[in-house]
Parts: structure tokens; sequence; C-alpha cells
């Protein structure tokens, strides 16, 4: 199963300013096998050290950080040579050791030429529990489940994906109708590696559902298991809200909806918890059109939207048949699900932050905005082929945008004032502008 973040890894394996790697990524979204697949195709040699439950390694890292003789416990540990000039060393589930942590800061200053990477599923939050974290010491890459495009490839429809990739407007045209077919598909599967991985051998629908049930199951046990008690109640709450949330009109969250009466201040750290796991995504609200569009964010009004769009689905109780042929019960969660999967993909194909925007009065509304360069660029979602964009209208009519994009199930067309780009090609965007 091919990730495109293996081509990161390899720039930071060569960059002249390579410093050990932590790899954030949600429990699950395959950031093992990733560092596993690096070292094996990447390297000569692999240590492959796992920090959970692992009473050697926190005496080891117990002491004071003495480089050589943590080295030699490493070689002993991982039962390999270690290197520099040709030997990977990963150190997985490390936030359960966060003296381990510090020392990529010691390994950073004093030994820099040995290649390290970590990873674990909790990373995000054991950073900011306070714990001793080597800032400016270490790179960062983030991992999330397999993109569309890296699901069509996983599949064996290397071709179709090819087209995509260089707009191929003619071909395209052509086979749409047979990529949407995939894109449906992936509506339901999503593309967390172990449900992929199920439909590649197993072509069982059903199957994959109740793999995502567990996946979900063991989020939640998550919570209780390593969130504080004191806040596990309003996680599963903010959670198990979200489907919810995204199936309003306004899809602005409101903690009304959680809990009659609820407030901000009484959800923060649990909110910040989901997003600190990588299980959630929080985009917030802009009202202008300046540059650069994160200096104009409204931290107090924004959407959330869950780390995998198959897991919405499944959360939803969206079964194959109606997800694949469709009916009129579907129609309004149609919507929302095609919001989370365009979010995923900007999210996963891209470098770009984004927004969402709403007009003073709050009648306008764009799904998302984007700086692409020094535009910005508004996109509307639409889930079928209904072309209106009245709201991306008004915004173009307020700000003049010079590039503006809606996205949906119509094939690529280029207006005066708009780019129709189809829903399989927008994780493309930056290539197709």
């Amino acid at each position: 199963m091919y990730r495109e973040r293996i081509e990161d890894l390899k720039k930071w394996k060569i960059s002249n300013n390579r410093k050990p790697l932590i790899i954030r990524g949600a429990r699950q979204v395959g950031k093992t096998w990733l560092m596993k697949e690096f070292g094996r195709t990447c390297y000569e040699k692999c240590a492959y050290i796992n920090f959970d439950y692992n009473t050697r390694m926190e005496k080891l890292f117990d002491e004071d950080f003495d480089l050589d003789k943590i080295l030699q416990g490493l070689k002993l540990e991982s039962g390999v040579n270690i290197e520099p000039q040709n030997t990977l060393i990963i150190l997985d589930e490390i936030q359960e050791n966060p003296r381990a942590l510090k020392a990529l800061k010691y390994f950073c200053e004093n030994a820099n030429e040995y290649h390290i990477i970590s990873a674990g599923s909790l990373l995000g939050v054991a950073i900011h529990q306070g714990n001793s974290f080597p800032v400016g010491k270490v790179n960062f890459l983030d991992l999330y489940p397999l993109s569309f495009f890296e699901f069509m490839e996983a599949i064996g429809k290397k071709d179709f994906l090819e087209l995509i990739k260089k707009n191929d407007v003619g071909l395209l045209d052509v086979f749409s109708s047979k990529i949407r077919e995939y894109l449906k598909l992936y509506y339901y599967i999503g593309g967390m590696p172990e449900v992929v991985n199920s439909y590649i051998q197993n072509d069982n629908l059903l199957e994959i559902r109740e793999i995502q049930e567990n996946l979900l199951d063991a989020y939640e046990r998550d919570f209780s298991k390593h969130a504080p008690s004191n806040i596990v109640p309003r996680i599963r709450q903010l959670w198990n809200n979200i489907p919810t949330q995204l199936a309003k009109e306004n899809k602005k969250f409101i903690y009304g909806l959680v809990r009659e009466g609820a407030r901000a201040r009484e959800y923060e750290i649990a909110l910040s918890w989901l997003i600190d796991c990588g299980l959630v995504y929080q985009i917030n609200r802009v009202n202008t059109s300046k540059v650069p569009l994160s200096a104009y964010q409204d931290f107090n009004a924004f959407k959330l939207y869950l780390l995998d769009v198959g897991l919405l689905s499944a959360m939803s109780g969206v079964d194959a048949k109606t997800l694949l042929e469709g009916n009129a019960i579907f129609e309004e969660f149609k919507g929302s699900l095609t919001e989370q999967y365009v979010l995923c993909q900007l999210k996963q194909c891209t470098k770009l932050d984004v927004f969402y925007w709403t007009s003073d009065t709050g009648k306008a509304e764009v799904d998302f905005i984007v700086q692409i360069g020094k535009n910005n660029v508004p996109i509307e979602v639409k889930s079928e082929e209904n072309l209106k964009a009245k709201s991306l209208k008004s915004f173009v009519e307020k700000y003049n945008t010079k590039v503006n994009v809606r996205t949906s199930m119509s094939d690529y067309r280029k207006e005066d004032w708009l780019i129709n780009i189809p829903l399989y090609s927008i994780g493309n965007i930056e290539n197709i502008i």
C-alpha cells in the first residue's frame, strides 16, 4: 500500500536541516507501517523500539542523557548494530516515555548524524500536557488516513489516478462516471488503512463496516483510558455530536446542540483533547478575504469534522446500498458527507490552511476558503450536479476574487468567474489552479 508521505520522508533523509522527526497522527492511520516501510526501503538497517509497556526503556532513559549509553541500550533492545550512515532508528509510542521525547533535543544538538524517527498515537496530548518537549529541535510530519488518490492506487486504479493528476480533461470527461463510482465507494470505505486493506482482500462491505465500528469503539476506550476522568463524558458528548452538527444547514458548531444550556468553556479541554489526538479537525471562520487569512480567523466560530469520511458514514449509520445507490432519505446528509470528504482531501493532499467564510449577517456561507500563492480561493461544495452557487457569487461580488472554485459531481469546466473542479479531483486543486 503506497503512502505519499514516504516522499516527504525521503526528502527529510537527505535534508541539510534534518532533525529527529516526529510523525503525528491519530491511532491506526498507519504511522508504524510507514516508519517501518521507510526503514525497509531506504536504509540498510532499521532499529525498531516500541516504548509501550517497556520497562527496560524506562530505566534506560531514567538517568542522565548519556547518548553513548542510550545508543548502546537501543542496539541491545532492537538487536541491530546501529550505525549513523545506514541505520534508521524508530522510536514508536514515544509519548509513553517523556524523557525519551526530551532526549531528542540532545540527539539533535550532539548526535545529529543519527537518523531518528518517532511517533505515538496520543503524542499530541502528551506534548500539550506540559511534558518536557524539545521545541525547535525536531521536525514534524502529519499523517492522515489514505486520501482518495492513495485509495485509487491501493485498489489498482492507477491509470485513472494518472488522468486525475494530469487533469486530462478530455479523457476524464469520457470516464468520469466510472471514477464517480469509485468516489462513492470511498465515501463508504474511507481511508483508514485496515479498512482499505480489508476491501482489497475480501471486498466485503459488511466486514468493512464492522472494522470501522471496532475502530470507533477503540477511540472511545481511549477516552476512558487516557483522558482525565472528569472530562471523559464531555469528550464523548462532543465526539458523538459531530455527525448531527454537520447535518445541520448552519454548520457552525453550536454547544447548545451538544447539551441544552452548554457553554464553550465547559468543553474547551475536551475539544482540545480530541484535536490533539488527531481525531477531529477544527476549521475556523473568517469574515473577510484579506491576506493572510490566518490573521483574521475567529476562534469562537468554527466547524468540526472527523478525521475520515468513512468513519463519519459509519457513525451516522449510512448503509452501503443507501450510499452507493442513493435515495431520498439520504439527500439531507449527503451534503455534509461531501463536505467532510473535501476537507479531508485538502488536509491529506495539500499543506493549505483551511477556513470557512460567512457574511456578517450570516445569510451567506462559503464552505471553505484557502490561500494559494497570493490568492484567496473560495471553495463551494456541491454534493451532486446542482451548480447554483449563490453564496459563492455573493462572496466574489464582495471581494472581487480572481480564482473561485466550485467542486461538484460535474465535469471540469472553466467559466468567466468560476472553475468547476470535479469532486474526485479536489485533492489536485493546487496543480489545477
